[in-house]
C-alpha cells in the first residue's frame, strides 16, 4: 500500500512540474521564511506558492497537510492556481480521502475563470465519469475550451476525441490537426498517437 501511495505522489508531482501548475524555483530558506510572513499576512499568491513548497519538500519538510491548508487559504481567495491545486489533491487523494465531488467543485471554479490545467481535468472527470454523470459531450465541451487556450494535454485529448468519435463526429482530419498541435508542444501522447492516424 505504501509503495502505492508513493508511486501516487510522485505521479501528481510529475503531474504538475511539468503541466506547468507547479512553479519549478528551488527555494532558499529565506524564501520560505518570506513566503510564510507574506501568507500568514493573507498574500494569496504566497499562500499558493507555500502549499507549493509543502507539497514539494522545496526548502521545507514535506506536508500533504500543511499544504492543503495553504492552497485552500488561497482557493479561498480566488487563486487560480490554488484552486486547481487543491483540485488535484482532493482527485488524487492527496492528503485528505479521495473526494470526486471536492474535486469537482475546485476544478469548477478555477475552470469557470478561464485556467485550462482545470478546463482539462474537469472535461476529464466527465468523460470517466468520476463524480459526475458519464457525459462525453460535456466532457469534450471542458476540454476544447483548455485545447482552445493552447494547453497540449486538452490538444492531445480533443485529437483522441476527435479520432474515437467520442463527444463528437469521428473526424481523422481533426484530429490529426489537434494531435499534431500538441505533439509540437513535445506531448509524447499526441506523438505516438499521430502513428496511428
Amino acid at each position: 500500500m505504501k509503495s502505492h501511495t508513493f508511486a501516487v505522489v510522485c505521479a501528481f508531482v510529475l503531474f504538475l512540474a511539468f503541466s506547468g501548475s507547479i512553479n519549478c524555483i528551488s527555494q532558499s530558506d529565506s524564501d520560505i521564511v518570506n513566503f510564510m510572513m507574506d501568507a500568514q499576512r493573507g498574500n494569496a499568491e504566497a499562500q499558493m506558492m507555500l502549499g507549493e513548497a509543502y507539497l514539494l519538500g522545496r526548502g521545507i519538510q514535506q506536508n500533504n497537510n500543511e499544504a492543503m491548508k495553504w492552497f485552500r487559504k488561497a482557493a479561498e481567495q480566488g487563486n487560480l492556481e490554488a484552486q486547481h491545486n487543491l483540485g488535484m489533491m482532493y482527485d488524487y487523494g492527496m492528503g485528505v480521502p479521495r473526494d470526486y465531488v471536492q474535486a469537482l467543485k475546485w476544478y469548477r471554479k478555477a475552470a469557470d475563470r478561464g485556467f485550462p490545467a482545470s478546463q482539462n481535468n474537469l472535461g476529464a472527470m466527465y468523460i470517466l465519469g468520476n463524480g459526475v454523470l458519464h457525459d462525453y459531450i460535456e466532457g469534450t465541451k471542458w476540454i476544447r475550451k483548455a485545447a482552445d487556450q493552447g494547453y497540449a494535454d486538452a490538444q492531445a485529448a480533443l485529437g483522441a476525441s476527435y479520432f474515437t468519435g467520442n463527444g463528437v463526429s469521428q473526424d481523422y482530419g481533426e484530429a490529426v490537426q489537434w494531435y499534431r498541435r500538441a505533439a509540437d508542444q513535445g506531448n509524447a501522447d499526441a506523438q505516438v498517437s499521430l502513428g496511428y492516424c
